[in-house]
């Protein structure tokens, strides 16, 4: 980068904090979303662990008119986390750019977008509402919403596709990376032209963003590009936070479903860049694979626990992407399986915040609420006569155990110690509602056997 581009960056992240120096300041570093303290495989905020569960009717949820109502019901349900798309590419949506006759000025910003965006930040922050966002909506930069996308050459006044090195058309799927746009930074081609716009946008963004503690930052969309592209933007965030003293927590979220795949090493190999993953792609995974390949992961960050973030759970009847049935199991899986988030995809590829949503959401706080989930393991090797995908194990040995049925299913749980007396409580996670406690004779090991069919969760204490 040369020295007038440094300057130039400087002045633009000391502007920064000082707009947020002059909002007021949070009572404590602690209040913001952070790593938790005692185990950093899951998240605290306001000083203490928080499990973020959630689903939503849309991924840009400060585009559609209903906010307030989605939240409330999300709030009501016991959900305490969004996604936040930063796109513009559904009905009713506005650019983040104002127009200039009938194209864009990448100069001037829409105060419409800005203002929306605004007020969802504080209606989250109101109900204490985590929010995720991603910077840049991979789909809007390709096929027919490029054709509309005020950074396509063709709709805005700033640059031509000479001057940009932008194409005009992109009609390929994103996993081609076939659009420019996403190789603008220095380490890439170096299209300073669009990096200028790119980067306002992004300042804007945080302008925003930064005066608030309920945020963090994912970069992409199920992305394949080159990985200089994600740490260029994780990096500026990062810098820009610490220049208005606080600190911002950022991921990228890549395209392959397989979390093996070198194309997540970028992310799981470098904490220094993103303080979390988001490993929503293995949400495509069925069964014990789908629990075994986030074990894997999670085993891989063991030295330096992170949170492992799943922001989208794919599954919904007539969907591409597996049953309804298949999108439940996930998210319990995930939860059982130890990691920090897990919110149900939007409607059409996930099942969102409809009724059965709703109904998880209130069954996972009601088992996950009797028992401290942020001092637990995953510990299916306390598990005998299990079959694959039969039954998950989360537990404190010696204090406390919580088992996972998909459906009907008999395993026996070695409580280690035959001595202490034992209480099990059955809860109908289908139904809602939990059985009278048992007390089962005095033994190392129990027998946990399904009180009937569907989904059931056993808290042994």
């Amino acid at each position: 980068m040369n020295t007038a581009r440094s300057i130039a960056s400087l002045l633009l992240i000391a502007s920064l904090a000082a707009a947020w120096c002059a909002a007021p300041r949070p009572a404590s570093a602690d209040d913001r979303i952070q790593p938790y303290a005692k185990n950093p495989s899951y998240w605290q905020y306001k000083g203490k662990p928080v499990l973020l569960l959630g689903g939503s009717v849309e991924d840009n949820l400060f585009q559609i008119p209903d906010l307030v109502a989605q939240l409330d019901l999300l709030k009501s349900v016991g959900g305490n986390y969004v996604r936040c798309t930063m796109s513009a590419r559904d009905e009713g949506n506005v650019w983040p750019f104002a127009k200039a006759g009938d194209r864009y000025d990448l100069d001037r910003f829409n105060d419409e977008y800005w203002r929306r965006f605004e007020r969802f930040l504080a209606e989250t922050a109101r109900r204490q509402i985590i929010v995720q966002i991603e910077l840049w909506a991979t789909f809007d930069y390709y096929r027919d919403i490029w054709a509309r996308n005020p950074f396509n050459p063709r709709n805005n006044v700033n640059y031509t596709a000479e001057e940009s090195g932008l194409p005009l058309v992109v009609n390929s799927h994103p996993i081609r990376t076939e659009n420019d746009f996403f190789r603008s930074v220095p380490e890439a081609k170096n299209l300073a032209v669009v990096l200028k716009y790119q980067r306002r946008f992004v300042e804007k963004l945080l302008g925003h963003s930064l005066k608030y503690d309920h945020v963090f930052y994912c970069m992409d969309n199920e992305t394949s590009v080159t990985p200089k592209w994600g740490a260029y933007w994780a990096t500026l965030i990062r810098q820009t936070a610490a220049a208005a003293g606080k600190q911002a927590e950022t991921t990228e979220m890549w395209d392959k479903w397989d979390l093996a795949d070198r194309q997540h090493d970028a992310t799981f190999d470098h904490p220094e860049v993103y303080s979390f993953v988001d490993i929503s792609q293995n949400n495509h995974q069925k069964g014990q694979a789908h629990y075994d390949n986030a074990q894997k992961q999670r085993q891989r960050v063991a030295g330096r626990p992170r949170p492992l973030n799943n922001v989208k759970i794919y599954g919904e009847d007539g969907g591409q992407f597996g049953s309804r049935r298949d999108g439940i199991e996930r998210f319990w899986r995930n939860i059982f399986g130890g990691l920090a988030s897990a919110r149900f995809h939007r409607p059409s590829s996930g099942i969102g915040l409809s009724e059965p949503a709703q109904r998880m959401l209130r069954s996972a706080r009601a088992v996950t609420d009797t028992f401290d989930v942020f001092s637990c393991r995953p510990r299916n090797d306390l598990l005998g006569e299990r079959e694959p995908n039969e039954a998950y194990c989360l537990a404190v040995p010696g204090k406390v155990y919580a088992v996972y049925f998909p459906g009907a299913g008999q395993v026996s749980l070695d409580v280690r110690n035959p001595a202490d007396p034992h209480a099990v409580r059955w809860y109908d996670i289908d139904r809602g509602q939990w059985r009278p406690d048992e007390k089962p004779p005095a033994g190392s090991t129990l027998l946990l056997k399904t009180p009937g069919p569907g989904q059931w969760a056993a808290v042994v204490q």
